[in-house]
């Protein structure tokens, strides 16, 4: 896998989504990192799975499911730092929801390839030894000239006894989930006409090794003009980075965001897709781990911030969020 520039990208999604060939690619967060595969069955270094698609189709799962422990958390004085810096700028008007992340190293008992193998995510993403992705969460779908977005936003423990209607009746959570389908409907107007929320707020049941969560998303569609019905770079590229990992308004929280953080989100919320010959599936890349130049492992989480966010509760709610892996 070679490791390319946003323009590059553009370009050749462009390319080979106008000669229907079928093809993989990624880009991180920050744009520092793109690929793009075309035809890409080959297994190695690069393992993908997007809906019904992968090659990781017939290989076999680990013998023993990897165990993922945390080995070093994020200090409640780092976070409180970060904090206070989301915090000011909501004050300022800067923004009116920032999803703040942080990294928590993390140990493992088995390698990427055998996390990618053992989750059973609808999305999943092996890059070498270094990155490895297994995210519930879809971006857009492109197919037949519409488009497609599902941001989620809303989280609960689903053995709880009344969560999905504790989840639905979440102020805080009511209030994200309003601001980030606005800000994705609008992400959308840019690219296509006709755009209306086909789905709001419905909850999804997800399974991870902690056992099982309960999300609500919403379903926004739009669609394409004719000639833009194929050209996935610039359809896609400029709606990113996705609005429910970053908030609204956008630039000026992606700014408050990279103030916050201190350290660089790579892959992590970046995203990628794959596309069949005919319809294009992409994916934000949450719940990820990500080798740093030294070795380490580390486990990427976080949450929507408002002014009415404590900090207390932001943190537990980071911190629930480790590990939270299948």
């Amino acid at each position: 896998m070679t490791i390319i520039d946003k323009d590059t990208l553009r370009g050749e999604m462009n390319r080979l989504g106008e000669a229907r060939v079928p093809f993989l690619w990624g880009i991180s967060y920050d744009f520092a990192s793109a690929f793009v595969e075309a035809c890409p069955e080959g297994q190695g270094d690069l393992l993908w799975h997007v809906g019904r698609y992968g090659n990781d189709l017939g290989l076999p799962a680990p013998l023993r499911t990897p165990l993922l422990e945390v080995k070093s958390p994020l200090a409640r004085a780092a976070y409180s730092g970060m904090f206070a810096t989301v915090r000011r700028g909501l004050l300022r008007g800067d923004s009116f929801l920032a999803n703040l992340t942080g990294a928590t190293e993390v140990e493992c008992s088995g390698s990427m390839r055998d996390v990618f193998l053992s989750s059973s995510a609808p999305f999943r993403l092996m890059l070498g030894d270094s990155f490895v992705c297994f995210s519930p969460e879809p971006f857009v779908r492109i197919s037949g000239g519409r488009i497609s977005a599902f941001p989620m936003k809303g989280t609960a423990d689903a053995t709880v006894e009344g969560a999905e209607q504790a989840l639905l009746d979440d102020y805080k959570e009511m209030c994200e989930h309003y601001t980030i389908v606005d800000l994705m409907r609008n992400d959308l107007n840019s690219v296509a006409t006709d755009v209306h929320v086909e789905r709001f707020r419905y909850v999804e049941r997800i399974a991870t090794s902690s056992g099982a969560i309960l999300q609500t998303s919403s379903e926004i569609t739009g669609r394409l003009a004719p000639e833009m019905a194929y050209r996935f770079g610039d359809v896609i590229l400029p709606m990113l980075p996705a609005g429910s990992i970053t908030g609204a308004p956008k630039e000026a929280t992606v700014e408050l965001i990279r103030r916050a953080e201190p350290v660089a989100r790579g892959w992590y919320t970046g995203v990628f897709g794959y596309f069949d010959g005919e319809e294009m599936q992409t994916a934000v890349m949450i719940r990820c781990l990500q080798r740093a130049a030294d070795g380490r492992l580390f486990f990427h989480s976080g949450g929507g911030i408002t002014v009415n966010s404590r900090e207390e509760d932001e943190y537990a709610e980071l911190q629930a969020k480790v590990c939270l892996a299948k």
